[in-house]
């Protein structure tokens, strides 16, 4: 049963990463950075998340970036943060994974791609639905969905459902057709729909980077966040961001984006 042991205050050299339990996007090095410098300023304000799975044995499972920025602060200051505070939780690997998405689902605008796993992992490790639906705060439906069409997804569609480029709902009646297909056929129903979907009006459906509410919900969550938070920028930069809210990349989408995540931390992916 997963619970909170205790709150503590450890060796932070005793903080392991499990090789089943890692941050469900990159880490960001400029987050990183940033971190580095707020705790620096502040300390740390909010407590890593560590399994305790023997006693005295500590795995990271949630504070990825503030881990980043403590071992960024310790390497020019060798003497900061022997000890950090850390909160203890509790339970087998099954409820680690599944707490481990929880974090960065409620801190992050996650996607559905990044449940997955998770959700098929618990199912197998005999997880009931109710219990993986109320624990990830989504609905029973919902699950059997990720259930029904994983499984057997095209990587393909995977893939273009992970970058944004088609819904859920796209890529759900793909899966149905796929499904749906004579035994052997299967992958030629795949590329049939995703021929039509690149030719659709002659144009790639692509979804759009950045919306203007997506983008205003993560500032204001990362000024929450990081209420003293600033940012230096360029015209460029600034051209990029318009560009990405307006939809328009000029050919340049993946450029833009790579300034905006540099300079914006937490507005894109």
């Amino acid at each position: 049963m997963l619970a909170t042991k205790r709150y503590d205050y450890v060796p932070f050299e005793s903080i392991q990463v499990h090789p089943s339990i890692a941050n469900h996007r990159a880490v960001n090095p400029e987050k990183v950075r940033h971190y580095k410098d707020d705790i620096l300023k502040n300390g740390l304000l909010e407590p890593l998340v560590v399994w305790e799975r023997n006693q005295g044995e500590f795995f990271l499972v949630g504070g990825f970036h503030r881990r980043g920025a403590i071992q960024l602060i310790r390497q020019e200051k060798p003497d900061y943060y022997n000890r950090v505070d850390v909160r203890v939780v509790a339970g087998d690997l099954e409820e680690m994974r599944a707490l481990n998405l929880k974090l960065n689902a409620d801190r992050l605008d996650a996607k559905i791609t990044e449940y997955f796993d998770t959700v098929i992992f618990l199912n197998n490790a005999n997880w009931d639905k109710q219990r993986i639906a109320d624990f990830l705060d989504k609905s029973v439906s919902w699950l059997e969905e990720i259930l029904r069409f994983v499984p057997s997804m095209d990587p393909r569609v995977r893939q273009l459902l992970h970058e944004g480029k088609i819904s859920w709902a796209k890529a759900k009646v793909i899966c149905k057709r796929v499904l749906e297909a004579a035994p052997g056929q299967e992958k030629a129903v795949a590329d049939a729909a995703l021929q039509e979907l690149e030719t659709s009006n002659g144009k790639p459906v692509v979804k759009r980077v950045l919306s203007p509410r997506t983008a205003t919900k993560r500032l204001a969550r990362h000024i929450k966040q990081n209420p003293s938070a600033t940012y230096t920028v360029s015209a460029e930069d600034l051209f990029s961001l318009l560009c990405l809210l307006a939809g328009e990349g000029n050919g340049k989408t993946h450029l833009h984006v790579e300034r905006v995540r540099n300079k914006f931390p937490g507005l894109v992916d």
